[in-house]
């Protein structure tokens, strides 16, 4: 009885949010929840959360990687992730940060995004750096693309500078959307000038390479 107690109270201490694993408890106290490798982003895009699912991206990465087979053995294959995106949107720096790690990881596993509910502003190229072919989105998710928004305040001179950080950053995130989608800078650039939020149901998301099946 013991046993089971601690069992229970180490089982509430996990957090499902970030990180679904193989269960530390053995075969037999398996369910189907503790089997499946997803991590979730649900809401901002900050740095309190982002370090946490790079983390746990880059663990399920390694411990995804096939085992050594005999010379008769057929080789397995990496295996993969699920992401869940939902966000609002948030910091560009954490959006950088999370897509250098996908890109990193992908060519050798699979990440399987799905997006649902709301993916916007930085959760666009979240979805969109999956694996193609492997990106899902919900038919009643909303994605929203708009401008990189800052501010800042002092001199002259120190609101230049930050223009041109502003600049920078709206520029590479155009390139990283290039890279990701099917949209072409003209494209991009014509949704942004119109400087408001720009909606997209699921189909539009998938015409535009944002993400491949609608679910």
């Amino acid at each position: 009885m013991k046993n089971e107690k601690a069992e229970e109270e180490v089982k509430e201490e996990l957090d499902p949010s970030i990180l679904f694993l193989n269960s530390p408890f053995g075969d037999k106290e398996m369910d189907p929840v503790s089997k499946l490798r997803t991590l979730s982003l649900y809401g901002e895009v900050s740095e309190e959360i982002v370090p946490e699912i790079i983390y746990s991206m880059l663990y399920l990465s390694e411990t995804g990687k096939p085992r050594p087979v005999e010379d008769d053995e057929e080789p397995e294959e990496h295996e993969p992730f699920k992401l869940i995106v939902s966000t609002y949107g948030g910091s560009a720096a954490e959006m950088f940060s999370m897509y250098d790690v996908m890109r990193l990881i992908r060519d050798d596993c699979e990440i399987h995004t799905i997006g649902l509910g709301k993916v916007m502003s930085a959760g666009v190229l979240l979805l969109a750096a999956g694996t193609k072919g492997k990106r899902k989105i919900g038919k009643n998710c909303r994605v929203m693309l708009h401008s990189v928004v800052g501010s800042s305040h002092g001199s002259i001179d120190n609101l230049e500078n930050e223009m041109d950080e502003i600049k920078w950053l709206q520029e590479q995130h155009v390139s990283c959307l290039i890279d990701e989608t099917k949209m072409t800078k003209r494209y991009i650039k014509k949704l942004l000038n119109k400087k408001v939020n720009v909606y997209l149901t699921a189909e539009e998301a998938v015409e535009m390479g944002i993400a491949d099946i609608i679910i």
